[in-house]
């Protein structure tokens, strides 16, 4: 689905690819449309999916990737993605990745599965190696997709006796970052966000998605004040007064506690120590909570807006962004058919 990014988002991969940005590497964001495509979406009209497109942008724009420092792009605006999909294709087999587990899970609850479904991890290791990625920044759940890319690069090396595509290696995105690197392709999945220990407000076990079902489940980075003081005040905790932070026993109260700290900037022992000294129960808790995140939310809607209103520079930003990565992908794309041989050595 391609549609506004949410906390988890933020905090579990957005933040770090501003800082991975901000320290001086070559950063590529892909706004992945091509992939949104994979499971039949259901658009009140022809034009929302790219409103939805457009918002994306404006959201990444407003949480600080910089065009100026980092390539942004829509992924259908650079058909090299496409072909080298199509050749890499030809070097996999279907149960291979009739095996990769989001297949397994998201196959299971459809009664018809469409292709793009079975092939769309060749088509990420199209976006990850058409720009010799050296870092690929995932969520846990698409280690294997990268490790895909990493065996269709060696097969394409070695059916072809070249060294072209070097081996992307993954970086696990959490709450912190620590890794350094002088190349990177930030992979911008929209159609499932990984990496974040930020948990469903509805139901503490998974974490925060934009496809869970229940959209109390999570806050968006649009969500108006009312909104969000709904939605905390529907969160899953307990029927213990007193705040604890334990993940394992309080799913749902521990992760209250992790929000609250990622958007007050205080420690989470801090924020117990305090609450509990106030005699704050729970129900309370949550109306500070609620305040604190709306109060982090606004200067991010704010900019969210200025760019919603100056829809030109958005897509200018986009066009830009598909020409940058474009020049490099042609370079990639070229060598591979030479090395092919679809074209002359």
């Amino acid at each position: 689905m391609i549609g506004t990014l949410h906390l988890g988002n933020y905090f579990g991969a957005i933040q770090q690819w501003v800082n991975l940005q901000n320290e001086g590497h070559d950063t590529f964001f892909s706004i992945v449309d091509l992939h949104s495509l994979t499971i039949p979406q259901t658009y009140s009209s022809r034009g929302e999916m790219y409103d939805r497109i457009m918002e994306v942008t404006a959201c990444l724009l407003a949480c600080g990737i910089d065009p100026s420092k980092s390539v942004l792009f829509q992924q259908s605006h650079v058909k090299e993605h496409v072909s080298l999909a199509w050749v890499l294709g030809c070097l996999t087999t279907l149960p291979r990745l009739g095996q990769l587990p989001q297949y397994k899970e998201k196959s299971a609850t459809l009664k018809d599965i469409p292709l793009g479904l079975y092939t769309y991890p060749v088509l990420q290791s199209a976006d990850i190696l058409l720009y010799k990625a050296e870092l690929v920044p995932v969520g846990s759940d698409q280690v294997q997709h990268v490790q895909l890319a990493q065996h269709l690069g060696r097969t394409f090396n070695t059916r072809f006796h070249s060294s072209l595509f070097p081996r992307p290696s993954s970086l696990i995105l959490g709450l912190s970052f620590f890794h350094r690197t002088s190349h990177a392709f930030i992979y911008m999945v929209i159609e499932d966000e990984g990496g974040s220990r930020i948990r469903s407000l509805r139901c503490p076990e998974k974490k925060m998605s934009k496809s869970e079902a229940d959209p109390k489940s999570r806050i968006l980075l649009t969500d108006p004040p009312d909104l969000v003081r709904e939605k905390v005040k529907k969160a899953v905790t307990d029927f213990i007064s007193r705040l604890s932070y334990e993940p394992e026993k309080r799913a749902g109260v521990s992760n209250l506690l992790l929000l609250h700290s990622l958007v007050s900037g205080e420690t989470i022992q801090d924020i117990v120590e305090r609450v509990n000294s106030h005699g704050m129960d729970t129900g309370k808790y949550k109306g500070v909570v609620a305040e604190d995140i709306i109060g982090f939310l606004q200067p991010i809607q704010s900019r969210i807006r200025d760019y919603l209103n100056d829809p030109e520079y958005l897509r200018d930003t986009l066009k830009s962004g598909a020409r940058k990565a474009e020049s490099v992908a042609r370079e990639t794309w070229d060598q591979v058919t030479r090395v092919v041989g679809l074209s002359p050595s």
